[in-house]
């Protein structure tokens, strides 16, 4: 506990905080863990299917600067709490059998709710953070969420192991419904414990209704690459593994707290450190230069291994990439030397998801039809000359924003 009183301010609200993070991301776990399976499962989607179900899922944070300033009068503690029962909601609904569109329907309003989180969320960690730990703040933040993970894709897999041994395929609804009840409680737990806690006055005025500035403009462009890095990886990186590959949901659930277990053990907290000591800069420089190495290991590696092998190497290129996504750290550090104040950098946050999510839905179409026509190596690799891009863009970025 005095580590964490070393990055803290006193009176922060941060336990408080953590505490609430760590049971959402039991609960968004439980959800990873089981969604892609169920989409295959329930409605035996193709990669078109999966790309359309995409761009309508990241339609909130295009939409995300809007919504939030709606709600521009509510703390950042606040909206934290309404993203958060926007969601619960959601999970309920996909407890109802439905047609195709109405899941559709039913997984854009979870959407919803976590798009609201994420600014807020990043935001909130650097309000709590001393003087020159914002980094470590951001870190924590994301081993909690992984920590979170863990234990919601154990939950997943416990559910599926002991419920196909007793119920089979025909019980897979059965199963699927017991998912989505164990996340609403999560989540329901989340907001009680963020709010019997206490909200520290850590926001005093109302954040901007709408906010882009010139000064950002860098910001942007890094959000823009970010988006189409993080879409490939998050909606095709477990549909190879399910189409290609034939892993099933205990699989995926397995796979998923594994890359969470590592990330929270070390992954997120050292990159954040990293960032802190080497400089956002070179994070972001370095991060993309691996990350093309493993696109490209990834979507070729059913044409380059025997099927044994190419199994074992998109599971651990999949854990890397997991761990490497931390390193969008260092771009919310480099929007806070650009705010002049908490609620200009929570305005600013909010911004860059919408702009990172203009280019995710376009690529989520666009990567639709590429998997369904020339294959997931191709997909990847088109997301491996994005990476670079990003880094000799990253190289434009003054070493020091005063």
């Amino acid at each position: 506990m005095k580590s964490y009183a070393s990055i803290f301010r006193p009176g922060s609200g941060w336990a408080a905080f953590f505490t609430s993070i760590l049971v959402w991301g039991i609960g968004i776990g439980c959800f990873q863990a089981a969604f892609n399976n169920f989409l295959v499962d329930m409605y035996d989607i193709d990669g078109v299917d999966r790309g359309v179900l995409e761009f309508l899922r990241e339609t909130p944070g295009v939409l995300l600067i809007a919504i939030l300033a709606l709600l521009h009068k509510c703390s950042d503690w606040r909206v934290l709490r309404i993203g958060t029962l926007i969601s619960l909601a959601a999970a309920g609904l996909l407890m109802v059998p439905v047609p195709w569109m109405g899941a559709v329907v039913f997984i854009t309003i979870w959407a919803l709710g976590e798009h609201l989180v994420m600014p807020v969320r990043q935001s909130l960690a650097l309000s709590i953070a001393r003087e020159g730990k914002s980094g470590e703040s951001l870190g924590i933040v994301t081993s909690a969420i992984n920590a979170g993970t863990v234990i919601g894709s154990l939950v997943v897999a416990a559910i599926f192991f002991v419920g196909t041994r007793y119920l089979g395929d025909c019980g897979q609804r059965i199963l699927y419904n017991t998912v989505w009840c164990c996340v609403m409680l999560l989540l329901a737990l989340s907001v009680f414990l963020g709010g019997r806690m206490g909200e520290p006055g850590v926001q005093g005025r109302p954040r901007p209704s709408f906010y882009f500035r010139r000064k950002y403009s860098k910001f942007y462009a890094l959000e823009l690459f970010y988006g189409a890095r993080k879409q490939v990886f998050f909606t095709f990186g477990p549909f190879v593994l399910i189409k290609l590959y034939g892993m099933d949901t205990k699989d995926i659930a397995l796979l998923f707290g594994v890359s969470a277990f590592l990330t929270a053990l070390w992954g997120g907290r050292l990159i954040g450190r990293l960032t802190d000591r080497w400089g956002y800069r070179n994070v972001m420089i370095w991060d993309t230069v691996v990350l093309s190495v493993v696109c490209v290991l990834y979507g070729f590696a059913k044409d380059i291994f025997p099927p044994k092998v190419a199994v074992a190497v998109a599971c651990v290129n999949y854990i890397v990439d997991a761990i490497l996504s931390n390193a969008s750290i260092a771009t919310n550090l480099y929007a806070r030397t650009l705010s002049d104040s908490q609620e200009e950098l929570t305005a600013t946050l909010s911004s860059g998801i919408s702009v990172n999510h203009v280019i995710t839905v376009l690529y989520a179409v666009f990567g639709g039809w590429v998997f369904d026509r020339y294959g997931a190596g191709v997909l990847f690799a088109s997301a491996a000359v994005l990476a670079l891009a990003n880094s000799a863009f990253a190289l434009t970025i003054p070493k020091r924003v005063d």
